[in-house]
């Protein structure tokens, strides 16, 4: 875009409705499409950029591509608006037949709607909701971002085409190595972000005077740990698609405020070392405001939409770091 550069480009998961370690926590009422339109629009503000995170699943049990949130298409009324979609492999067998006809057929369906299409959910997380848990997933990655890229170009779209993973501890860190042998020239070539999806201080609690150098710590494993062993190089940008702090029982909503603001800008500083362009954030709303579960709280609204701390902490954060900057200006993490 002429001679202007981004810090980042910002988003959000705008559900509530999301998966845990046993299945799906449903939120105990539903989307209120009006109100979380109006708190799209107060996040984005004048940004001119903003990303609403959307799932589809695909299996052959399921006769329909099931998807979250539902009415989605209702939030892209803002200019400059746009679907990072989430394409899962969630295909019981592991077979392959129709998921790359499934995956054109998504980016031809969305079109100009497209800002990003991310292939596979945290395919190195073997938990029954995540697609690390299906058999043939790195084949199926691969194949997808490749079909993806393939189709976004005879388009002539302009959205990206990209996978995402958790930080890689243990046995997990076999995925890198394993994807490495599948990754040939058609898909590095295809490949244009790598997301990381991350949670400090939420499963593992970390002390908030460590926080920013946890987060640093996690940043420089993914780029110069993991990334090398698939053989991704350090030109294919990194982003941020899943990242929150849920508030609870001995959680407040000051400190899911604290802990955001802490988080993105740790993630802001590292962003021109690291090639970071964008940061996701998980979720919008809270499945159960009095819920007792790590997975009830997400949200920077509660369940009946009234607004918590860190919804203004995020709107802020979205107006400093994410304009459109002319060439030459600097800002935090450039």
């Amino acid at each position: 875009m002429d001679d202007r550069q981004r810090q980042f480009r910002f988003g959000i998961y705008p559900g509530a409705l999301l998966g845990d370690e046993r299945g799906i926590v449903h939120p105990v009422s539903p989307d209120d499409p009006r109100r979380v339109a109006e708190a799209l629009d107060e996040l984005q503000g004048a940004e001119g950029e903003f990303l609403v995170r959307v799932y589809r699943s695909f299996a052959s049990t399921v006769t329909a591509p099931g998807q979250t949130p539902d009415g989605w298409e209702a939030y892209l009324g803002r200019p400059g608006r746009k679907v990072d979609l989430v394409l899962q492999f969630r295909e019981p067998t592991g077979s392959r037949d129709g998921w790359e006809r499934y995956v054109r057929g998504q980016v031809r369906e969305l079109g100009a709607r497209l800002g990003s299409v991310q292939i596979c959910e945290e395919p190195n997380a073997d938990l029954p909701v995540l697609d690390g848990s299906v058999p043939g997933v790195r084949e199926a990655l691969v194949a997808g971002v490749v079909a993806a890229k393939e189709e976004v170009r005879s388009l002539g779209l302009s959205a990206e085409v990209g996978f995402n993973a958790v930080p890689s501890f243990g046995p997990a860190g076999l995925f890198w190595d394993a994807l490495g042998e599948l990754a040939d020239r058609r898909f590095l070539d295809a490949l244009d972000y790598v997301g990381l999806d991350f949670f400090p201080d939420v499963f593992r609690p970390v002390p908030a005077e460590r926080l920013v150098d946890g987060v640093a710590w996690v940043l420089h494993g993914f780029r110069h740990t993991d990334l090398p062993k698939a053989g991704i190089p350090a030109e294919v940008p990194v982003r941020i698609c899943e990242n929150g702090w849920p508030t609870g029982p001995g959680r407040s909503e000051q400190a899911q405020s604290r802990a955001l603001e802490t988080v993105v800008r740790a993630v802001a500083g590292q962003a021109a070392a690291l090639n970071i362009d964008g940061y996701t954030l998980f979720a919008l709303r809270d499945a159960d405001s009095r819920g007792e579960s790590l997975f009830h709280g997400f949200g920077l609204l509660r369940d009946d939409h009234t607004r918590k701390a860190a919804f203004e902490t995020y709107r802020r954060l979205i107006a400093e770091l994410g304009p459109v900057l002319r060439g030459g200006e600097q800002g935090a993490g450039r």
